[in-house]
């Protein structure tokens, strides 16, 4: 079965959070126009349905880390703050954004509180894992269906191999053959060259 760890993940935040667009328990508040997502970001979210994204991105978070609380996801969605001249220092993301996506994603049922061995924060419940895989499944397909079938090579023709002869070595004694022609010139200067050889002996 496709599980929401199977598909890319940022094809996944976009799709689900057209899904939470659905659900009425989930909506921007008023300020949301206007807020930044945190005291490392100079501007507020340029895309007018951010908010979407955010608790879409919360929840995959969830379904991966949960049990999770609001200190991890502020950590999660934290960054560098520039100080000019002087070297970035990281802070944490927004805390009353991350808190009130926890919120609406809970009262949807997506989400629940939990005490389990210590660990407090939310888990998600099986609604929440439903919708992420269905939505998983619906991408994995779009994926499957648009994949190209590979392309055949075309067949190489196959070239007459060069014929290659082995050429035996000589043994001590044995003359050698010579097939290639020599030059006259070559055989006069090695006859000049025995002749003197003869004379000196």
């Amino acid at each position: 079965m496709t599980t929401a760890f199977d598909v890319d993940k940022n094809t996944l935040i976009e799709k689900l959070a057209e899904e939470l667009k659905k659900n009425s328990n989930i909506k921007p508040p008023e300020w949301a126009a206007w807020v930044k997502t945190g005291v490392h970001k100079e501007r507020p979210p340029v895309k007018q349905d951010w908010w979407y994204a955010r608790a879409a991105a919360v929840l995959a978070r969830i379904n991966m880390m949960g049990p999770v609380g609001v200190s991890k996801l502020r950590t999660k969605y934290g960054g560098k703050k520039r100080r000019g001249h002087k070297p970035p220092h990281f802070r944490k993301g927004s805390g009353n954004i991350i808190r009130k996506v926890l919120q609406q994603l809970e009262k949807a049922g997506l989400i629940r509180q939990t005490d389990t061995k210590g660990r407090k924060g939310r888990v998600i419940t099986p609604a929440g894992r439903s919708l992420l895989d269905k939505t998983a499944t619906t991408l994995y397909g779009r994926v499957a269906a648009k994949k190209p079938e590979p392309r055949a090579e075309p067949a190489k023709a196959e070239q007459p191999k060069p014929e290659h002869k082995e050429q035996k070595k000589p043994k001590r004694g044995e003359k050698i053959e010579v097939t290639e022609k020599i030059s006259d010139e070559t055989l006069k200067k090695a006859e000049e060259i025995a002749s003197k050889a003869a004379k000196k002996e």
